[in-house]
């Protein structure tokens, strides 16, 4: 295609694809099938890549990509990011509505609900999606715009190009992925996020926005912090203006004039609280009117216009039956109350996680003893207290693991309680399921039920029996018929040749997540490299730690992973670390990217530097060679500056690899 009909298709392709995307993301509906909107991002990023000159910074291929931060920057608001007072009863509402009639004649109220995230700011200059920001202490925050591109209902342009424009919003976590991130947690033995506000604030500071991407947030916009180029007189009408630009607005928001009329809108939003997919934790009357706004003004800390009315948390009561203890892949006992079901937050509970022997002394809890539950962030039941004690005592572990018998330990440097038996059935179990996942080794197919009727049968015993199996072992299983067998072994197969990194990260190696495990694999090649390697040498790459090597050294040379990783390799599977090196011009220098390059992205421009030898960091110190930038360079180039980095342009650097 030539360069002004790629111009003129890309253009049209971006401005189509926001269109789906606003109309999914933000209006909950669609026009075009996912498939559609599929076929037409891959036309895009086929032209972009053969013209990267015209990828537009509103592109949908835009939202994740760079490199991942080594420290956030600062950003100062201009208006101060304020908090609101809160109100905890009706009389309360009541008082607020009477003091404001005192000083404003005739006020009306928008009434809306209280999401439950994280604050942040959205800056746009001339229609463009400029600078995304955290609340931080209202006056200061951090610069998190790369992570806020990654939220897909903030719009990366406006269809009116105002000089400026600064929305505040407020980040969440929708709960059904809350509730996907917890149980993921809960597999990897990781300690779960306690509520869809912390899992938000967690995701939304990743130093690496694409770790951010898959925790698919969403943002609901509910205020106006600066606008030029336009008139606006009431919160109602710029609520109304901003969704008409394209921003998702936080929703229900309504006007009332009297206290009955402002009660009635708080109960009956209290009302579909617990139907809602989002968390909220209140509601918000605010003065609609800007004029009476700056009459009554603010205090040192709040406004005087707005009042934050908070449910009171849903606490009930029930008996604790039993204490299970369920056993993780590393060999971790969870404790997990049962006891009667009860309602709360619109659903039956009836199980609630302990978390560790420290927690249940601390509560001094009880099999049989009327405790007090609760839903954190309204999805998560918890225990609060005991609210009759029927028992003197606490409930005690046992010495032995509940599933194999093998005597329990704890580290001094821990609060779990753990089975050091490798072969315990509920382990291997986890285990295996750990290996086949998604972001281990893939094998499509292999799920949880699949692995408990294949250890149930007997035909495995460990993942190394997995690269054993046939198709006819399948089939003498329920629900397998020939495709499905074939399938799952063809899958098995397939994953004999992934790469190392996803192996390491497989083999269930406390500390050791999918990106240590590339590091790992990048700095030694191959199994057996790192499997003679010390702690010493393996704490000197960047990112890693002295717990995070033992780690590695400890569990490596265990007998019973010596020989499941000779058996590996025995059926088969990759254990080198493919590094396409072409020479080593770059050997020992380190590279810094800044700014958007004139034709390189940044993966390329990171994939040239390692096939020289060289190494790509996220952060400029004395030690860096080169830093290469872009236009829009930022704090990464000044600090180059400041130490008497060299910085070399794109052409100079394409040059250095001729």
């Amino acid at each position: 295609m030539e360069f002004e009909a790629a111009k003129s298709r890309i253009d049209e392709l971006v401005e189509l694809l926001n269109y789906h995307s606003r109309l999914y993301y933000v209006e909950d509906r669609n026009e075009i099938s996912d498939y559609e909107y599929d076929m037409l991002q891959n036309e895009l990023k086929k032209l972009e890549a053969e013209y990267p000159e015209l990828i537009r910074k509103d592109s949908p291929t835009q939202r994740v990509g760079g490199e991942a931060l080594s420290v956030f920057e600062k950003v100062e608001h201009i208006v101060q990011m304020g908090s609101i007072q809160d109100v905890f009863s009706f009389p309360e509402v009541e008082q607020f509505i009477n003091t404001v009639r005192q000083s404003a004649d005739n006020p009306r109220f928008v009434v809306e609900p209280k999401i439950d995230g994280l604050s942040v700011s959205l800056e746009y200059h001339n229609g463009e999606f400029a600078v995304g920001s955290t609340r931080g202490d209202g006056f200061v925050g951090e610069n998190i715009t790369q992570n806020l591109k990654t939220v897909m209902s903030v719009p990366m342009s406006i269809p009116e190009k105002l000089p400026l424009l600064e929305v505040r919003g407020e980040v969440y976590m929708p709960k059904n992925v809350f509730l996907e991130l917890v149980k993921q947690q809960e597999d990897n033995d990781e300690q779960p996020f306690k509520n869809p506000r912390n899992a938000a604030a967690g995701s939304l500071r990743q130093k690496d926005p694409k770790v951010t991407a898959k925790r698919k947030l969403d943002i609901f916009c509910f205020n106006i912090q600066r606008i030029e180029g336009k008139e606006l007189v009431s919160h109602k009408q710029s609520l109304d203006y901003i969704k008409s630009l394209g921003f998702k607005t936080v929703p229900d928001y309504q006007l009332a004039e009297t206290f009955e009329e402002v009660r009635e809108c708080i109960e009956k939003i209290g009302e579909k609280r617990f139907s809602l997919p989002f968390d909220i934790d209140g509601v918000v009357i605010k003065v609609d009117s800007f004029a009476q706004r700056e009459i009554l003004g603010s205090t040192a800390k709040t406004p005087k216009w707005s009042v934050a009315y908070k449910f009171p948390p849903e606490e009930k009561q029930t008996t604790l039956l039993d204490i299970e203890l369920n056993v993780g892949r590393t060999g971790a006992i969870t404790p997990v109350a049962v006891f009667e079901p009860i309602a709360l937050a619109g659903t039956s509970v009836s199980r609630a996680s302990l978390h560790n022997q420290d927690f249940i002394d601390e509560k001094n809890i009880s099999i049989g003893d009327i405790i007090t539950v609760r839903k954190a962030g309204d999805i998560i039941p918890e225990v609060v207290c005991v609210y009759e004690k029927k028992s003197e005592s606490s409930f005690k572990y046992p010495e032995v693991c509940p599933v194999c018998g093998t005597p329990v330990v704890r580290s001094e440097d821990e609060a779990a309680v753990r089975c050091p038996n490798v072969d315990c059935p509920a382990q291997i179990y986890r285990s295996i399921v750990h290996f086949a996942s998604k972001g281990a080794m893939n094998i499509d197919g292999l799920g949880p039920a699949i692995v408990d009727a294949l250890l149930k049968s007997g035909l495995i015993k460990s993942v190394a029996d997995l690269y054993r199996l046939t198709v006819q072992d399948l089939l003498g299983l329920e629900n397998f018929k020939d495709k499905s067998a074939n399938n799952l072994i063809n899958a098995i197969e397939k994953s004999k040749s992934n790469s190392l990194d996803r192996l390491i990260f497989g083999l269930g190696i406390r500390n050791i997540g999918q990106a240590s495990a590339k590091l790992l694999c990048a700095k030694f090649g191959d199994l057996d490299n790192i499997m003679s390697a010390s702690a010493e040498e393996i704490a000197e790459i960047d990112g890693f730690g002295g717990i995070m090597a033992e780690s590695v050294v400890r569990e490596l040379n265990e007998p019973h992973m010596i020989s499941l990783i000779k058996r590996l390799k025995e059926y088969g599977v990759n254990t080198a670390f493919e590094r396409i090196q072409i020479d080593s011009r770059f050997e020992g220098m380190t590279f810094v990217l800044t700014g958007t390059l004139p034709t390189l992205k940044r993966n390329d421009a990171k994939a040239l530097i390692e096939k020289y030898g060289g190494k790509a960091s996220g952060s400029v110190s004395k030690k860096t060679s080169y830093v290469l930038a872009g236009e829009e360079a930022g704090s990464k180039l000044a600090k180059a500056q400041e130490l008497g980095v060299k910085i070399i342009t794109e052409e100079e650097f394409l040059k250095m690899t001729e």
